[in-house]
């Protein structure tokens, strides 16, 4: 963790020398990975004996106390997986100059991946609303990689992870992606993603009223509602409300949009300004 920071960042790659013979190993090298090693909950308990019977217990307690949805955080990420393991430098290059050795990594993790959703949807498949993937694909001008390169590896395997969650549970398929992925969203949907999450709107070609028209009538946008990089942060707070029932006016019109921030909410936001964004929403809704 940086100085005075309030995330981790990476510092150790264990492909970043190249890659093994084989992945026979893999799932070692991922356990070396923060993100696999600091592991939020429920994958904390993942390793314990019971985990899928209390998993389901859990999620029956909480489908009879809530109305609300219930989402259950999968991961199965792919392309991130490669700059976890290879580092992000080296995994874009990979792409052009060694498309094999990617292919081989990518069908080892979907292997991993595929027994999971096995054991998820197994597990809580018929309790649970909405399953969330997590592939980071853009960043803030463009997508990583252009739609054709995003078909060839990773289309493909989206699409065989968004087929076995419809067809062996209820759950709706969620895709957390930052940055600006207009350009891929065609082939997302085609993917069998039915919501798209952070929405990150202050990126290029990811404004809220084309991505609206362009693609509200196929997917859910669970967030986009409030611009954390430069108006929750440094507005005050009759700005933020204006901003955010600017937000809701374009997003909501027919369905398909979860309110939610861009990205999180980092600790120099000011408490006046949260509670002007909540206020917004109530506002819009006719509440007091």
């Amino acid at each position: 963790m940086p100085n005075n920071g309030t995330f981790y960042d990476q510092c150790y790659f264990p492909y970043v020398e190249g890659y093994p013979n084989d992945f026979k190993k893999i799932s070692d090298a991922m356990d070396k990975v923060l993100w696999a090693a600091l592991v939020h909950s429920p994958w904390d308990h993942a390793s314990e004996p019971d985990f899928w019977v209390r998993l389901r217990q859990k999620t029956l307690e909480l489908r009879k106390r809530t109305d609300r949805a219930l989402v259950v955080v999968c991961g199965c990420n792919l392309f991130e997986w490669g700059s976890f393991l290879r580092r992000l430098d080296n995994f874009l290059m990979d792409l052009y100059l060694e498309p094999v050795k990617v292919e081989c990594l990518l069908d080892a993790l979907m292997e991993i991946h595929l027994a999971t959703l096995e054991k998820v949807c197994d597990a809580i498949g018929d309790l649970v609303d909405i399953i969330r993937f997590g592939d980071d694909l853009g960043i803030d001008q463009g997508p990583f990689m252009p739609p054709e390169m995003y078909r060839r590896f990773f289309k493909p395997r989206h699409s065989k992870l968004c087929e076995y969650v419809k067809q062996h549970s209820q759950m709706h398929t969620f895709l957390h992606s930052c940055g600006s992925i207009y350009s891929l969203m065609p082939d997302l949907i085609e993917a069998g993603f039915e919501i798209i999450n952070p929405v990150q709107t202050n990126c290029k070609d990811m404004a809220p009223a084309k991505l609206k028209c362009d693609f509200g009538k196929h997917l859910t946008f669970w967030g986009g509602g409030c611009d954390t990089r430069s108006i929750l942060n440094n507005s005050d707070s009759a700005e933020v409300k204006k901003h955010v029932h600017e937000r809701l006016r374009i997003m909501t019109p027919g369905g398909g949009f979860v309110f939610a921030a861009i990205h999180n909410i980092l600790p120099e936001v000011p408490a006046r300004n949260i509670e002007a964004m909540f206020q917004a929403i109530r506002e819009f809704n006719g509440q007091s």
